[in-house]
């Protein structure tokens, strides 16, 4: 009950002059900024298959870059475009239903992975993990950089084509009437899609990068109506469920310990504390999708 009795302790301190959790912090908060813009439009247009696989289709542009000794965010970056541009060119030249172009090259990239990770004899356990689930605590200055400038493009682009994605996503028909060329407005969505993916992988990894671009937006969009209050709403809920996750997984999954220099299992290996912490958040995050679909349950039957 510590959390109760001495809450500064429990709460605020965990926080203070530990740069290794500021910058593990920082990190989700940059990832949660991206997910909440982009991901709004992919729960408002119902894309979230190709969120799913977008995450894990620049799984083969990681191990890419491990394989050749090049950065693994560049590889995930050219391995997010090159599944956007092929679900486009799928869809648009394939008889087959969108969600089946989708899944054809998720299966491809997944495959696609297991050849170039049995290829390459660099990668080791460490690096599977923090390819599937990041690697949150290991964050340097150089990644937070590196992802902020990533997230800034992303908004950008977002910004710039906010408009367009609006009439698009409810009205197809009067986004060409007003000429706002829907190709390049689906396509603009793609990238947008890769982009947060890449800028968010290296912090919460490639399977838990889609609980931040879907979670939060769901549970904003069941809040509030207009798209920026979705927006802020969704960064308000994925921003308590960093800081939340992150004081769960220091004080009841032992990541303390890592954040002091002690590791269990040794140099080269992942610890189970190590994937604790942005697992811990995003379970946090899909808890208040959770919660709010049971409040809105009760009140919609208090009022029937």
């Amino acid at each position: 009950m510590e959390f109760l009795t001495d809450p500064w302790q429990w709460w605020v301190q965990p926080f203070i002059g530990d740069p290794i959790l500021q910058r593990a912090v920082l990190a989700g908060l940059l990832t949660v900024l991206v997910t909440s813009v982009v991901g709004t439009w992919v729960v408002l247009r119902g894309t979230t298959y190709l969120g799913e696989a977008l995450g894990h289709g620049i799984l083969p542009g990681v191990a890419g870059a491990y394989l050749l000794g090049g950065n693994p965010t560049a590889g995930a970056l050219i391995a997010a475009a090159a599944m956007a541009f092929g679900v486009r060119g799928i869809q648009r030249r394939s008889p087959l239903p969108g969600e089946s172009a989708i899944g054809l090259l998720l299966v491809g990239m997944i495959a696609l992975t297991v050849v170039l990770v049995a290829a390459a004899d660099g990668i080791d356990e460490h690096d599977l993990h923090e390819m599937l689930f990041g690697s949150l605590l290991d964050t340097s200055v150089s990644d937070v950089v590196r992802q902020a400038v990533l997230v800034g493009v992303a908004v950008l682009v977002a910004l710039v084509f906010h408009r367009a994605l609006l009439v698009l996503t409810f009205d197809e028909i009067q986004a060409r009437l007003m000429g706002m060329r829907p190709r390049l407005t689906e396509l603009a969505f793609l990238l947008l899609v890769a982009l947060s993916v890449t800028a968010s992988f290296n912090a919460v990894g490639s399977l838990l990068v889609f609980a931040f671009l879907v979670a939060p937006p769901a549970a904003a969009a069941m809040l509030v109506r207009r798209v920026p209050a979705m927006m802020a709403t969704a960064a308000l809920i994925g921003t308590g469920s960093v800081l939340l996750g992150a004081l769960l997984a220091h004080h009841l999954l032992g990541t303390a310990g890592h954040l002091h220099g002690e590791s269990p299992i040794g140099a080269g290996h992942t610890s189970p504390e190590e994937v604790a912490m942005p697992a811990t958040m995003a379970l946090v995050a899909v808890a208040v999708v959770l919660l709010v679909m049971v409040v809105r349950g009760v009140r919609s039957e208090q009022e029937a």
